[in-house]
């Protein structure tokens, strides 16, 4: 066999062993999946059922409430009332209570007419489970579930059975009810031998998928001629395109970082220089601090060099949150311009994800810059709310404001733009309202910018 073909032979093993390990993790997966739905759903109708037994004891003693308080301990004329009246509180073929004395004498059976007046303590079901006696322990206990074997009426068989059990103290009595639980039993069977059915199904349609796929991808190989290697070298080409454009791709998200973050640094390194300058002109003693100030944000500027090298995302965040972070920037913008900046927040965000609060950390720089170079404003106001769960933020200031059509043109298309980009990236929205009066930058954030939503959808 030529090498040609041994190495196809050789590439076809791995993709059929891929393809064996992708349907069992598939199938495993998906077993596991219901299993899990087939057992909260059990759970779920189980849970129904012991709320139905609790509605329907309570009915019964509220029926008997009126009798039974006024009676005595040895008022026979009452108990052969109350009897009466638990006889006909029957609902359907297969729903009545029952009461038994505390020493396991039968009271009352609707459904059983040998068990009134004989003793059945000891009576046990199929299991070993000592119905009677249990069921008076629950009741002498102040009330409670048990489940056992018993006798279906409507069928005859023996079949699970979930009863309530509650005490009438004054007369030593045990009355109960119960609902049995073989339709619950046979739904989660049959969801079961369905989920086995749909297992067999999808082995045999990977069958049938992957193998005349694995032939048909061997015959094609057997056919392949001296063309291949023009086809790789067409190949090659292409992956060479594709990595000079995945690393322009990589320049452009460098130069929107080194925009956001370094940027920023370095302009307020010129104008602490510009502000010492004219100090120095003016004979200012607070030139020495303005350069002071000029020298600090310089060398911030240069541990942003060393950060954006090992992280390219501020450490601010992930030190402190977004708020916290926020917050420093809006006091430290402050500081360098003279600008008042009032931060707050209404209701505190829901967590976002690590990359979100990157890019609302990146917008609010952004918009303060602006601030600074070009509104002429002597305050601004950074506000965040929630919205039923949906992220808002508003950056707004009291400055000369722009023309709207500025808007695609502003700073080559890296300022406002770069901001409604990274908004867009989430399903979010940058509206941004300008004027004599000052502009304003509100940021709208979707649920699924949360963190516990991202989860979900990653699980999904």
């Amino acid at each position: 066999m030529q090498l040609r073909y041994q190495i196809v032979a050789l590439a076809i093993v791995p993709l059929i062993l891929a393809i064996l390990a992708i349907t069992a993790f598939i199938t495993w997966q998906s077993t596991t999946l219901v299993q899990s739905s087939i057992e909260t759903f059990e759970k779920n109708m189980l849970k129904a059922k012991e709320n139905e037994l609790l509605n329907l004891t309570n009915l019964a003693l509220s029926a008997i409430d009126r009798v039974y308080a006024r009676a005595g301990t040895d008022d026979e004329r009452a108990k052969e009332e109350v009897k009466a009246i638990l006889q006909g509180l029957d609902y359907g073929q297969d729903g009545y209570f029952f009461v038994y004395d505390y020493d396991g004498n039968n009271l009352v059976h609707p459904r059983q007419a040998f068990r009134p007046g004989k003793n059945w303590l000891n009576l046990e079901d199929p299991d070993g489970d000592r119905v009677i006696a249990n069921l008076i322990a629950k009741a002498r206990e102040g009330g409670g579930l048990h489940q056992y074997k018993w006798q279906k009426p409507s069928s005859g068989q023996i079949a699970d059975k979930l009863s309530f059990a509650a005490g009438l103290p004054k007369w030593r009595w045990m009355i109960g009810t119960g609902v049995y639980l073989d339709d619950v039993f046979a739904q989660t069977a049959a969801a079961k031998a369905d989920l086995r059915e749909n297992i067999r199904t999808t082995f045999l349609v990977v069958t049938l998928i992957a193998v005349p796929a694995v032939l048909v991808v061997f015959a094609t190989c057997m056919l392949i001629t001296l063309r291949e290697r023009r086809l790789a070298d067409g190949k090659l080409k292409l992956l060479a395109q594709r990595i000079i454009d995945t690393q322009e791709e990589e320049r452009m998200r460098l130069a929107r970082e080194l925009h956001d973050g370094i940027s920023q640094n370095l302009v307020g390194v010129r104008y602490t220089i510009d502000l010492a300058s004219r100090q120095v002109k003016a004979g200012s003693e607070g030139a020495s601090h303005a350069i002071d100030r000029g020298v600090e944000a310089l060398n911030g500027a240069i541990k942003e060099v060393r950060r954006l090298s090992h992280e390219l995302r501020p450490r601010v965040l992930d030190d402190l949150g977004l708020t916290p972070a926020l917050k420093a920037l809006a006091l430290n913008f402050t500081e360098r311009t003279g600008i008042e900046v009032d931060f707050k927040v209404v209701t505190e965000p829901s967590a976002l994800r690590p990359e979100v609060n990157t890019a609302l950390y990146r917008i609010t720089q952004e918009a303060l810059t602006n601030i600074e170079r070009h509104s002429g404003a002597s305050s601004a106001e950074i506000r965040i709310w929630s919205e039923r769960g949906r992220m808002r933020m508003t950056i707004s200031d009291n400055g000369t404001g722009f023309e709207e059509d500025k808007l695609q043109t502003e700073r080559g298309g890296l300022g406002l733009r770069n901001m409604q980009e990274r908004m867009a990236h989430f399903g979010g929205l940058l509206l941004v309202r300008s004027g004599p009066d000052g502009t304003q930058l509100t940021a709208m954030l979707p649920k699924s910018a949360g963190r516990l939503h991202g989860m979900r959808s990653e699980a999904a």
